[in-house]
C-alpha cells in the first residue's frame, strides 16, 4: 500500500473554546489573531496547547471585522488592510515568542481567503505583509487560485489546502453557507471526500461533477457541529488506508 503524507488543520481561538478536545486530534492550527476573533488569552491559551501536543502554528488573520466574523467582504484601503494584517500576524508572532514557539504558517480567514483566491488586488496585498515580515513562512491557500500564482513569484512556498468539511462548486469555490448543502456533517461521506481528493486529485463537486483538485492539507472547521467526532475518525480512518498524518 503507498503511503501519502498529509496535514490536517483546523481554526482555533474563535470563542468556541473547543480547543482542548480538537488540537490532539489535528497537525496543525490556525489561530485568530485579532481581526475577527481572538485576543492576547485565546492566543496564548490554544499556543500553549499546540505546544503540547506538538502542533504547528499559523496565523489566521481576518479582514477587522468582529461584527461579522470576517465573513464578508470589506470596504478598505489596501494601506489599512495591509497594516491591519501585519498587526495582527506580528501580535500572535509575540505571543509565540514569549511561549519559545516560532510561526510555521500563514492562513487568512473567510471572507479575506476566498476573495484572495480570485482577487488580483487582494492575494497581492496578502504577498506583501508575508514578504514584510522577513522569515520564510509557508501560505495555506487553494490549488489553482490567483494567491498561489503570485506567492509562487515571490519564491512563498504553497500548501495546497482543501476543506473536508465543505461541499465545493465547479470552479472550486465553497458552496455558500446560506445554502442547506455547504456543510458536510457525514463522517463517512467527509471520509470519501478526502480519500477522493488524495488518491485521485479531483473533487466531486456538488453538481456531480469531478473537478481536478490538489491538497496536502484538509482543514475541518472547529464550528462544523460534530467536529471532534470528524476529526477522530478520521485520524482513525486515515492512516489504515496507508495516509500518515504529520
Amino acid at each position: 500500500m503507498s503511503n501519502y503524507l498529509i496535514d490536517i488543520n483546523a481554526d482555533v481561538g474563535e470563542g468556541l473554546n473547543n480547543e482542548s478536545e480538537l488540537v490532539p486530534y489535528i497537525s496543525s492550527c490556525n489561530i485568530a489573531c485579532g481581526g475577527h476573533a481572538g485576543d492576547m488569552d485565546t492566543m496564548k491559551s490554544v499556543a500553549r496547547l499546540a505546544k503540547k501536543h506538538q502542533v504547528k502554528i499559523g496565523a489566521h488573520p481576518s479582514f477587522p471585522d468582529k461584527n461579522n466574523f470576517g465573513r464578508l467582504n470589506m470596504k478598505i484601503s489596501d494601506v489599512d488592510l495591509c497594516e491591519s494584517l501585519k498587526q495582527q500576524i506580528e501580535t500572535l508572532q509575540d505571543v509565540l515568542y514569549s511561549e519559545g514557539l516560532k510561526l510555521h504558517h500563514i492562513k487568512p480567514h473567510g471572507a479575506l481567503y476566498n476573495l484572495a483566491a480570485k482577487n488580483e488586488n487582494t492575494a497581492e496585498v496578502i504577498i506583501k505583509v508575508i514578504k514584510r515580515l522577513e522569515m520564510p513562512l509557508k501560505l495555506y491557500a487553494p490549488h489553482n487560485s490567483v494567491i498561489e500564482r503570485l506567492a509562487k513569484k515571490e519564491n512563498i512556498k504553497v500548501v495546497f489546502e482543501a476543506f473536508a468539511d465543505r461541499n465545493y462548486n465547479e470552479d472550486l469555490s465553497l458552496v455558500s453557507r446560506q445554502n442547506n448543502n455547504a456543510i458536510l456533517n457525514n463522517k463517512v461521506i467527509i471520509l470519501n471526500h478526502v480519500l477522493k481528493m488524495i488518491h485521485e486529485q479531483k473533487i466531486k463537486t456538488i453538481n456531480g461533477v469531478e473537478v481536478p483538485m490538489l491538497a496536502s492539507t484538509f482543514c475541518v472547521h472547529g464550528d462544523t457541529e460534530n467536529a471532534i467526532e470528524i476529526l477522530k475518525f478520521l485520524t482513525s480512518e486515515l492512516p489504515k488506508k496507508g495516509i500518515i498524518i504529520k
